[in-house]
């Protein structure tokens, strides 16, 4: 069954869910899902509708729905995407050394249960590039250095714009991006990060994090932004550890959730259930 998806934010005010199941009322829309949610504090107003056709109303093609929606659009100054859920958002995925994360989304996009299309992996290292082309995804390897870190960034946004990608997955790419960079990927770039995070930043995390007696191990799946590691938080997630684990089991109990907090933001994002508000998101689960 071929289904559309409608997401947007606008200013809240009364008579915008009248408008959206109005518009889908009048043109032979039947609603499948319909979530909202109105912030109060901010009068920010966000929705995701999940629809089918069903009459002879209904817009031919996808274009043509657009454009037909488009007035109620304009009236209420929306801020809107509307595409079919069978046409998954094209990715492509940042990589260094750190293969966990990345095998675990090839894996769930090669078995059919990540919707979205991986374009391309993108790494400094050559480390995952048997990992990445026996899953017949193109692999580029884009060294970087302080001398050449704008010139290789240019490179990744031309990998991305050729394949029409919009989202950028950092699954464990240990660079620290420009902030021009980042802000021409604003709300497109998802990162993941332990959740050791501020209290033992740098180097060896996991061994501080065991000396001090850490008893909760998680991670952070989050949107980009110039504040490192401060970006919208998407997903979280956290597992227990007690004084009989050591080192190599305080890492591997990370790895495994850092990848399926990853992989369940990704997900997300492919079912436009992602919405960015202004420091804080709202994912219509």
């Amino acid at each position: 069954m071929v289904s559309h998806v409608l997401t947007l934010t606008a200013e809240d005010r009364v008579g915008l869910v009248a408008a959206v199941t109005g518009f889908l009322a009048e043109h032979d829309g039947f609603i499948l899902d319909s979530q909202q949610y109105a912030d109060l504090e901010a009068n920010r107003f966000f929705m995701r509708v999940e629809f089918k056709a069903a009459g002879s109303k209904f817009p031919s093609d996808t274009k043509q729905l657009k454009s037909t929606f488009s007035d109620v659009a304009n009236a209420y100054d929306l801020d809107w995407r509307l595409g079919r859920s069978d046409v998954h958002p094209k990715i492509v995925i940042a990589v260094s050394k750190a293969s966990h994360c990345l095998n675990d989304l090839l894996h769930r996009w090669k078995t059919g249960a990540l919707p979205v299309d991986i374009a391309a992996v993108v790494s400094n290292h050559e480390s995952c590039r048997a990992l990445t082309e026996w899953h017949d995804v193109p692999f580029r390897h884009l060294p970087v250095t302080d001398d050449n870190r704008e010139a290789q960034e240019q490179q990744i946004l031309a990998i991305m714009a050729d394949a029409d990608a919009r989202t950028l997955v950092l699954a464990r790419y240990m660079q620290v991006l420009s902030n021009g960079f980042v802000e021409r990927l604003a709300g497109r770039c998802i990162n993941i990060h332990h959740s050791f995070l501020p209290g033992f930043k740098g180097a060896r995390p996991y061994h501080r994090a065991y000396e001090r007696g850490v008893k909760l191990i998680g991670a952070t799946a989050h949107f980009v932004t110039a504040d490192l590691d401060e970006g919208p938080i998407i997903e979280q997630a956290v597992d227990r550890v007690d004084h009989r684990a050591s080192v190599d089991d305080m890492i591997r109990i990370g790895r495994d959730i850092e990848a399926q907090v990853l992989a369940r933001a990704v997900k997300w994002i492919g079912e436009r259930r992602v919405l960015v508000n202004a420091s804080r998101t709202v994912v219509f689960r």
